[in-house]
């Protein structure tokens, strides 16, 4: 049996834990789509349909794995999967990107090793939040401060750990 995967929480939140406006990002970071792009590529990414429908089209380089309660959904390139322990056994890989929505990431979070969070340092306007990571069960182990520039908001890469003590729910999906 393989060892489980690491389940990496991949999102940008604004200061006051928005994290999406009518199924879209609030925002404009050129930078942070960089990064995500660096943290996902090779890997597969699980993802709600309605962020599915949201992307621009495939991203290359990358499975698509979309939870969903529909079994008869299908969408062009991605892989559904009706609960987070399927998609983890469909993902089959070292390391698993949740790339959203909201939903997606509570279900998730219970599972997760690791949150690359991306925070946006304004008061976005939005429809979707999130809270930020308990420090009773995350550790901030890095972070990378950006100044605001050329009318694009201040923003800090941070990368939290599940912390030894909280212990992780995921489930030992043979692979």
């Amino acid at each position: 049996m393989n060892a489980a995967p690491e389940i990496v929480l991949i999102l940008a939140r604004a200061d006051n834990g928005v994290i999406g406006k009518d199924g879209d990002l609030p925002w404009r970071l050129p930078a942070d789509l960089k990064h995500f792009k660096a943290l996902t590529l090779g890997h597969p990414m699980v993802m709600g349909r309605k962020t599915f429908d949201s992307l621009p089209g495939l991203l290359p380089g990358r499975r698509h794995i979309v939870l969903t309660r529909d079994a008869d959904w299908a969408g062009e390139g991605a892989e559904p999967a009706p609960t987070p322990e399927a998609a983890i056994v469909r993902a089959a890989a070292p390391i698993v990107a949740v790339i959203g929505g909201a939903e997606i990431y509570r279900l998730f979070l219970p599972l997760a090793h690791r949150i690359e969070l991306t925070e946006v340092h304004v008061e976005a306007e939005g429809d979707t939040h999130i809270a930020y990571p308990d420090p009773a069960d995350w550790q901030e182990t890095a972070r990378h401060d950006h100044p605001a520039q050329q009318g694009r908001p201040a923003y800090s890469f941070v990368t939290f750990h599940r912390r030894p003590a909280a212990h992780c729910q995921r489930p030992d999906v043979p692979l």
